[in-house]
């Protein structure tokens, strides 16, 4: 890198000889850019964010604080839907993300639209979140894991290498989804679903021992997993039973707000 810092429009930053940053991006305090690494002018970076060899961030992308971006990431390209209208659509990224080699992050495809990813995220080499995708916080993607268009990941979901997810899908908060597996329909909170397609087999039992959650918690999960996915009924009847039968609780709540926004179906 060169020696000391280079004072840019947000700071003291390190940007190696090699790499090719225009001179109205910005980038906040402590930001280091890597080699051969290119930025564009409408690029933001926040502070002490660590861009590594050979990343591309171009676009209208805003990237947070504190994210370790690394070899070969292609971030802020144009979107791959063939309804791109030639607007300006966004990608923003929040704090403390870890963006791993060669991932490919697209922003939304008509004007005005955008990509969202929150923040402390594991998106793994070569994953691909495509137009207008929402992540939330604390997920992972790992290796290969491919999310196509307007597909929403909530809080702490952990999607296995090699999955593909279909477009508009929605992946629960704190469900596992296993590796190689395709996904075509809505995988609740709190279950483990594999398969081709995916299909539901148990609750995150282990993951919901991490989080903290309560033996009753649990419980009530477990209720609520038999009524989804054995009792064989329509999925409006589900959800009534589950409020007959289950004492209401943060967990059983989220279930039910999840299940009555469930436009394409759960996964069998």
């Amino acid at each position: 890198m060169r020696s000391g810092c280079e004072i840019r429009r947000g700071g003291c930053v390190k940007i190696h000889s090699t790499a090719i940053v225009h001179p109205d991006a910005v980038l906040g305090e402590g930001v280091e850019v890597g080699p051969w690494a290119i930025i564009e002018g409408t690029v933001k970076i926040g502070a002490r964010t660590k861009v590594g060899s050979r990343v591309t961030i171009e676009g209208h992308t805003t990237i947070g604080e504190d994210n370790q971006i690394f070899t070969g990431a292609v971030i802020g390209s144009l979107t791959q839907d063939k309804k791109a209208d030639g607007g300006v659509s966004f990608l923003k990224i929040g704090d403390r993300n870890t963006i791993r080699e060669y991932a490919t992050l697209n922003p939304g495809t008509l004007n005005g639209t955008e990509t969202v990813i929150g923040n402390d995220n594991l998106l793994m080499a070569y994953a691909h979140v495509a137009h207008d995708c929402i992540i939330h916080n604390g997920t992972t993607l790992a290796n290969n894991a491919t999310l196509a268009g307007h597909v929403i990941v909530e809080d702490r979901a952990i999607i296995g290498g090699l999955s593909g997810v279909h477009q508009f899908i929605r992946i629960g908060e704190l469900s596992i989804t296993g590796g190689h597996s395709k996904v075509v329909q809505d995988i609740p909170p709190f279950m483990m679903v594999d398969g081709h397609p995916a299909h539901a087999f148990g609750i995150n039992a282990v993951g919901l021992d991490r989080a903290g959650f309560s033996k009753e918690e649990k419980s009530s999960i477990k209720k609520a997993f038999k009524i989804i996915f054995k009792s064989g009924l329509a999925l409006k009847s589900i959800i009534k039973q589950i409020q007959l039968e289950i004492p209401s609780s943060p967990s059983i709540q989220t279930i039910v707000h999840f299940l009555e926004k469930a436009e394409r179906g759960i996964c069998g």
